[in-house]
């Protein structure tokens, strides 16, 4: 079963489906993380980053890892740590605007999303990614709420220099973001972390029971 977490920065994403998945028993397939990982590979090489040809070659080349662990690998360093630094944050929407790079991860997250349960985040999951997948979710909250969820994640960066990211990150994502037809939208403004992936929970199986 694929489960297909999609939504803004800072609605809950990453961490409903790390518990979710833990609570399943199923894979986790963070798409962010790949896309971080080719930025730093690409700052490593000193590509630049605003250049689509060269940065999508990179990413035909070297191909994501993730070990069973949720460990983060590329061309053969364990970069799980080194993909939250600050300087990664702040390039990482540069590399993945670009189209070749959206397709070639694109086609590798197909991949890893047929390797048995696994629930997968990011953007445009449920939609481009995994339009088959058996469940759907739209994240969405207060902006005021996903500013703040985004500071109490990243303390190291400033709460003007993450409010600009949001911002960008939302202007973006209007332009190319919008929940499946069949999404369930859920607004994790008022909820805790466990009534999200209880409520989830409860509709996997739900769906599991029907299509039995």
């Amino acid at each position: 079963m694929i489960v297909a977490i999609d939504g803004p920065a800072g609605a809950g994403k990453s961490t409903v489906a790390r518990n979710l998945a833990g609570r399943l028993g199923f894979r986790y397939l963070d798409t962010g993380a790949m896309y971080r990982a080719l930025t730093w590979l690409a700052m490593r090489e000193g590509l630049p980053l605003a250049e689509a040809e060269p940065i999508g070659e990179l990413a035909r080349r070297n191909p994501v890892v993730f070990d069973d662990a949720g460990r983060v690998s590329i061309a053969g360093a364990d970069v799980t740590a080194a993909i939250r630094q600050a300087r990664i944050d702040r390039m990482v929407s540069v590399v993945a605007r670009h189209h070749d790079v959206r397709e070639v991860m694109r086609e590798r997250q197909r991949d890893l999303g047929h390797q048995g349960n696994v629930v997968i985040e990011g953007r445009d999951i449920g939609t481009v990614v995994a339009p088959d997948a058996e469940v759907k979710i739209y994240l969405q909250a207060d902006p005021d709420i996903r500013a703040r969820r985004r500071q109490a994640e990243r303390p190291d960066i400033g709460a003007d220099a993450l409010a600009t990211d949001l911002r960008a990150r939302d202007k973006l994502d209007r332009e190319r973001m919008q929940p499946a037809e069949d999404a369930v939208l859920i607004d994790t403004t008022d909820l805790e972390v466990d009534d999200v992936v209880t409520r989830i929970e409860a509709l996997i199986r739900e769906r599991a029971l029907t299509t039995q």
